[in-house]
């Protein structure tokens, strides 16, 4: 079982705090540290938030939330064996082919350690303030992964689609893999489809182990009617109700079948957090 350290980026802001962060959780035994995105949230926010129970996202208009790519640039070299991943980056809000550079260069720069958490997006206040069409969002994050994709596979690609149209050209570096696991999040049917079309991992929001449960169950299902091995797609969980008792929760996980659990940094927050980092580690790990 991998035990990942889930929006780290979101409680070290400062620099000192990055790293010591990142250090700490290498020291502890976690595999991997990954940071969350937000662009800009907008002061008046209409959208639902899809995970909890009254629409509205657990954060007010001035929380820090650093750019995960420039975070994780900068925390990379202060752990060496963590990966780095987003959870998640809105890929449809970005230009692709500066995505895929930043990608390639990051994954290149800390020896093929990035792993691309991705998601379409909720907030469509955001997408209008970005001036990005939030209509077709999904298609829109489905052509740009195939247009990274082509562009990590080899020099001299090109890209004719809906949204992305590109002659031949070149993206360098590229991945030290030839290409970059992407993860897909989400608890929707969309989402489900979206990962058995395109991703090595899952990564659902939900956190109940029934309801979790059902969504694996899905996917399952949804690779099988693809024709696609089940076990191909990596399941990643979010570890937060479990820390009531991380023994049993971890227990739990396993059997549903989760390869990754997914630890909110926020447990790990304020004055004495990285003891509490330790005690977990100690514990669990």
């Amino acid at each position: 079982m991998k035990v990942a350290l889930a929006f780290a980026s979101s409680i070290a802001i400062d620099g000192n705090t990055a790293l010591d962060l990142c250090r700490a959780a290498e020291a502890a035994g976690f595999e991997s540290v990954w940071g969350g995105e937000h662009v800009i949230p907008p002061d008046s926010i209409h959208s639902k938030y899809p995970y909890t129970a009254d629409g509205k996202i657990p954060a007010e208009p001035d929380t820090p939330i650093p750019d995960p790519l420039i975070w994780l640039a900068f925390a990379a070299a202060a752990a060496p064996t963590l990966r780095l991943g987003t959870c998640i980056l809105i890929v449809p809000q970005r230009n692709p082919l500066i995505l895929a550079k930043e990608l390639a260069t990051l994954d290149a720069l800390s020896g093929g350690r990035v792993e691309l958490g991705l998601g379409v997006g909720w907030m469509k206040e955001e997408f209008d303030a970005l001036g990005v069409a939030w209509e077709r969002r999904g298609a829109r994050n489905d052509e740009y992964v195939a247009a990274m994709r082509a562009l990590w596979a080899g020099p001299h690609a090109e890209f004719h689609g809906e949204f992305v149209d590109f002659e031949p050209a070149t993206c360098s570096p590229r991945p030290v893999n030839g290409d970059i696991p992407v993860l897909v999040g989400g608890d929707s049917d969309a989402a489900i489809r979206r990962a058995v079309k395109i991703a090595q991992g899952y990564f659902p929001g939900e956190g109940d182990a029934e309801r979790l449960a059902g969504l694996i169950a899905k996917l399952r299902q949804g690779c099988e009617d693809a024709g696609r091995d089940p076990d191909s797609i990596e399941i990643n969980a979010m570890f937060g109700a479990q820390m009531a008792d991380p023994k049993a929760g971890l227990e739990q996980m396993q059997e549903l079948g989760v390869g990754r659990i997914m630890v909110p940094a926020f447990f790990f927050a304020g004055p004495d957090g990285m003891d509490r980092m330790q005690a977990f580690a100690e514990q669990v790990i």
